[in-house]
């Protein structure tokens, strides 16, 4: 079905003159998720006989395509392998990029790509131009299929010693797969159900590699060009690689410190050894980037730690990436906006270069639109289902942010703050300017009106 859906799209995409790239990107995702609903609720799907219901099924398609990671039932021990290898394709696919791996089927199968599937191909992984489209389309699959297949190769080493030759292989792969389009799912239900990498908190095999390939997914498909590029030669990159380079390094190392010498000195982590500390410190500031996983019990964590996971969560990664969030982008700009208002310049700069009027806009409406829908949603499942606040805001910020990270909470939710949730995820990875845009295609410009001053502040 999922390949009858991509061999399909290509030719959809000719057909529909009148659709925007950003209706098709949408219109991709849902039929994404429509199609591995319907496969999760096979009974070749899940270990016990009857299937999942199509609630169930749908909440998890949703989280694998949007690649987030919330779940409501232990992939392992509820799933099948049949099962896991849908939720698997669904978290390739919908890491990639529908659009994407639809057009990767054309260019494999020697299929004319025509302008305007380049045009939404554009809009699906965020390039800047429609020239040199499917070059750079191509480049991505590549370099995602072997950073994927090293970090499999790594993990089992691991992998393959504890559980076998053949289930070793095949949690090396799924884990890969999963940490690199920062979804989150992962196998270890076998050893304790939910419990994500704990047992691995002091591993620097598993944490390490699935932190790298964690940070490689999230940094975004043109940083990639840039760096396979230029390299070492910074003062080349594109403006917006420098920006996600810098928030990226600065979001990581000040998370760090942050868990490392504040969260990991409380009683509740004595028993952890100084090696671990740090493990679990490096990890917890690189998994609420929309990845997922987790090394430690998040109950455990104080309110303060707490709170700044979810800002990560909220944050996300970097726009054209695999991640999820209002970007490190959004940040960047939103923080160097402040500062030229701060030194009182005209204009926000940044590495030599001023940035467009349009970028704060943007990155203005993104992130009010973040706030008001992860507040939306953290107030109305804490009405629903009467759940702690901080609870709510958890799972609310987690959907949005596409991560997957939880507080024990998503099983136990009633159907109404289930669909929040799924909506939330949707939104999150389809983007909130890809959603606006498609809602709001038939826009005309409005006149220009009389300018007028308004205080601020």
């Amino acid at each position: 079905m999922l390949r009858k859906l991509f061999s399909s799209l290509p030719a959809l995409l000719r057909r529909t003159r009148a659709v925007t790239p950003a209706q098709v990107v949408i219109l991709g995702f849902l039929a994404l998720i429509l199609a591995g609903a319907l496969l999760l609720t096979l009974p070749v799907s899940t270990r016990q006989s009857g299937g999942a219901s199509f609630a169930d099924a749908l909440f998890t398609a949703t989280s694998a395509t949007c690649v987030t990671g919330l779940v409501l039932h232990d992939t392992a021990t509820y799933w099948s392998p049949f099962g896991q290898a849908v939720i698997l394709a669904l978290i390739q696919v919908g890491g990639m990029g529908v659009v994407t791996m639809a057009v990767a089927v054309s260019i494999f199968s020697g299929r004319k790509i025509g302008l305007k599937q380049r045009w939404v191909m554009q809009e699906s992984i965020s390039a800047p131009q429609v020239g040199g489209i499917v070059r750079m389309t191509g480049f991505i699959l590549r370099c995602a299929l072997a950073i994927e297949a090293a970090g499999a190769l790594l993990l089992a080493l691991r992998f393959c010693p504890q559980f076998g030759l053949g289930r070793g292989l095949w949690y090396a792969l799924f884990h890969s797969v999963s940490a690199f389009c920062n979804a989150g799912f992962d196998l270890m239900g076998v050893q304790q159900p939910y419990s994500s990498l704990t047992a691995y908190v002091g591993d620097p095999l598993v944490v390490g590699v699935i932190g790298l390939l964690i940070i490689t997914g999230g940094l975004g498909f043109l940083t990639w060009e840039d760096i396979s590029r230029h390299r070492h030669h910074l003062r080349r990159y594109r403006l917006q690689s420098k920006l996600i380079l810098t928030a990226t390094a600065a979001l990581l190392l000040l998370s760090f410190l942050f868990f490392l010498l504040y969260e990991f000195r409380q009683p509740q982590w004595e028993a952890f050894t100084p090696w671990e500390k740090w493990l679990a410190a490096a990890f917890q500031a690189i998994t609420p980037r929309t990845a997922g996983f987790n090394s430690v019990d998040l109950t455990a964590l104080t309110p303060s730690s707490q709170l700044l996971t979810i800002l990560l969560m909220l944050t996300g990664g970097s726009p054209g990436s695999t991640a999820g969030g209002f970007k490190t982008t959004t940040l960047a700009v939103l923080l160097l906006c402040a500062r030229a208002v701060f030194l009182r310049r005209d204009s926000a700069q940044g590495f030599g270069r001023r940035l467009q009027d349009s970028a704060l806009r943007s990155a203005s409406a993104i992130f009010l639109l973040y706030l008001l829908l992860f507040l939306a949603g953290g107030i109305a499942i804490c009405c629903i289902d009467s759940v702690p606040m901080m609870d709510a805001l958890f799972e609310s910020a987690s959907a949005i942010g596409t991560v997957g990270l939880s507080l024990g909470g998503t099983a136990s939710l009633s159907q109404p703050s289930r669909f929040i949730l799924i909506f939330l995820m949707y939104f999150g990875r389809v983007g909130g300017l890809t959603m606006i845009y498609a809602v709001t295609s038939g826009a005309r410009p409005c006149a220009q009106y009389p300018q007028e001053r308004v205080t601020v502040g």
